[in-house]
């Protein structure tokens, strides 16, 4: 399992990385875009079709690697006043939940996906970008993220049983130094 979650890991960091080139792309198109339409009066063609493609990517390729982290947002004033076995029973609920809302969305992103390959699917403007490359990246996205989910769910079933804290979980909430 150590070498799974580490390939998981890897992987999520590469989806990352390129998202995050993807959104310095997005930002320099569109700075370029404003200068040229108001200094140089030449706009730059496709812009937003781009940056909307590259938004998926942004959104879609970081969720697994926040994930990896457990780094999404949660109630932590409840969370952190819970014994470990009741935060382990937690996260197994969300996880369980988080499994098939991305499922679902990985169900449906497919079937969209395919069909959009199938039809040439491109946005409508000066410059027509394939819409069905961001299609995909949703749905590697969400399966990257459903295989992140099962191996925390594996981890924190083991911590129901043992009653062992998650690292992230060693928190002083006394205050004190």
């Amino acid at each position: 399992m150590h070498l799974i979650q580490k390939i998981v890991e890897r992987l999520a960091l590469a989806v990352l990385m390129i998202g995050g080139l993807g959104m310095l792309f997005s930002m320099f198109l569109g700075v370029a875009d404003v200068v040229g339409t108001n200094l140089l009066l030449v706009p730059v063609p496709g812009p937003r079709e781009l940056t909307e493609s590259t938004m998926v990517l942004i959104v879609f390729g970081a969720l697994a690697y926040a994930q990896i982290r457990r780094a999404h947002i949660r109630v932590e004033i409840v969370y952190l006043r819970m014994s470990p076995r009741v935060r382990a029973a937690m996260d197994v609920l969300t996880d369980l939940c988080a499994i098939v809302f991305f499922g679902l969305i990985l169900w449906q992103g497919w079937g969209e996906a395919l069909y959009s390959y199938q039809i040439g699917e491109a946005t409508v403007g000066l410059i027509r970008f394939p819409l069905w490359p961001a299609r995909f990246v949703l749905c590697a996205g969400c399966a990257l993220m459903i295989l992140q989910l099962v191996l925390h769910l594996i981890v924190d079933l083991g911590r129901i049983r043992t009653g062992a804290p998650l690292e992230t979980d060693v928190v002083d909430l006394s205050g004190s130094q």
